[in-house]
This record gives structure tokens, sequence and C-alpha cells, in this order.
């Protein structure tokens, strides 16, 4: 049988999610829960794979496994075996075709920004923190010339293991919400450190460090030393990945992103 997981999490104290040897990662967390419930090893495929100290709320993982268990038991049961800051959202039993990262045609983050002079306290990691006052209008010009589909290598990590940087960016909005800014970005998929990138770029432009035609610039470079500083991972959230209707995959309600923003 193939399952499927809607996973929550914090990804402050983690390395990631990815499988690390000796070091704590959310894969692992959940692998290991998972196998608890099941008494017997179990590996899970996940949608996206996220950074160190990157969090998530729609995170998608799939796995297979001959252990009968309703969709309630796995959810209820692996979430008993986790850490507070890791929370299984949702199962299901689905088709032997899907596929957690495969089937997927769009993926949802969001970037969450604290502008004042003041660093966070209650939201420390959970936020990215710009002491400089950000031009939301200035940001959202700048962030037009990135939409559609383009090479993306400039706003992406030169350990990039992706074999194109070509990708189909469908929404990057900036929008401010008292102290907050707020990015929202959907793709058909992001490369490696391509929203925070993207993020630096936009907060130069926005502090008045750079004009907004500076992000076509750096698109067009394809370069990635032509691009500006890689922005901190504390504000980054996976919200959402989005399959085909045929597959009936549940959808986190709070799309939106975290504090309701």
């Amino acid at each position: 049988m193939r399952i499927a997981l809607g996973i929550e999490y914090d990804g402050s104290s983690y390395c990631g999610w990815q499988y690390q040897e000796g070091v704590a990662t959310v894969q692992n967390a959940v692998e290991v829960a998972l196998s608890k419930i099941a008494n017997s090893p179990i590996r899970v495929i996940t949608a996206g794979r996220t950074d160190t100290g990157v969090h998530a709320t729609g995170q998608v993982v799939h796995f297979e496994t001959d252990v009968i268990r309703s969709d309630y038991s796995w959810m209820r049961g692996t979430s008993r075996y986790l850490a507070e800051n890791v929370s299984i959202l949702w199962a299901k039993h689905v088709r032997d075709d899907f596929h957690a990262r495969f089937s997927a045609i769009e993926r949802r983050y969001q970037y969450i920004i604290l502008n004042r002079h003041q660093r966070p306290a209650i939201l420390h990691n959970k936020v990215s923190w710009e002491y400089r006052p950000l031009d939301v209008l200035l940001m959202q010009k700048a962030a037009k010339h990135l939409l559609g589909r383009h090479n993306f290598n400039a706003y992406r990590a030169l350990a990039c293991q992706a074999k194109s940087p070509v990708r189909d960016l469908r929404e990057l909005s900036v929008v401010r919400m008292g102290h907050f800014v707020v990015i929202n970005a959907r793709a058909d998929g992001f490369l490696h450190h391509m929203i925070r990138n993207i993020a630096g770029v936009l907060c130069s432009i926005g502090a008045g460090e750079k004009a907004p035609d500076w992000s076509a610039e750096v698109l067009a470079s394809e370069d990635r030393t032509c691009g500006g500083v890689t922005a901190s991972p504390d504000g980054l959230y996976l919200n959402a990945i989005i399959y085909p209707e045929e597959f009936n995959i549940p959808t986190v309600k709070n799309t939106t992103g975290i504090f309701g923003l």
C-alpha cells in the first residue's frame, strides 16, 4: 500500500529535511516515528527538500508498506512519537501511481520579514528580520520582472544540483501587513536557495540600495555572482504542494501561511 502524509514542522532545530548521518533532520525524525508504528523500517519520499532552518506548514511525503493501519492511526500514532516541533496533519491511502515529488504540479512558499528597528524575540527563528525600512512598492515592481518561465541560474545556489535552471514562476507578490513584509511565491518548482536569493535581491531594492530593474538585470546575467546576499532561512515556509485533482490530496486550509499572513 502507498500512504501519503501531510506534515508541519518548525525547522529551527533541524539541519534541513533530508537525512544526514549524525545530525538531526526532519526526514529522520519522521521515518523513526513511522517505523515504530509499523514495527518495520519505513522510508519516505518527499515533495520538497527544505534547507536548514526552513519551516513547513504543508509538506507532503509518501511511503510504501504492507502494514495495515487506518489513516487516523497513521496520523495520530506517528505524531505520538514525534517531537513537539513536528506534526502529522493528515494521512491518506493513495493510488500506486501517486508520487509525492513527481506528481506535484505546483509548490507554494512564503517568506515572512519582520521589518522594524528592533530584532524579534518571541518570533526568533520564525521570521526573517530586516531593520532597514522597506519600500514595498519598489519590491513589487522588481518582483514583476521575475514572473514567467525563465532561466533562474542567477537566483540559485552555486551548489544547486538541479539539471535545469528553468522554472515557471507563476506568482511573486509582496505585501505589507503592519511591521511584516510578506513575499508569496508559486511555481512548478524551485531551485536550491531560489526564494532566499530572490528575497535578498528584493530587500536590497526595497531598502533603496538598487533600482527595481536590478532584479531583471540579475536574471538576465544568468550568473549567481551578480546577485545579492542570500536571505536568512528563518522566515521561509513551505506552505503547500498542489497535485492534480484526480489524486484527491488534502490541502492545508491555511495556505496563506503562518500567523494568518
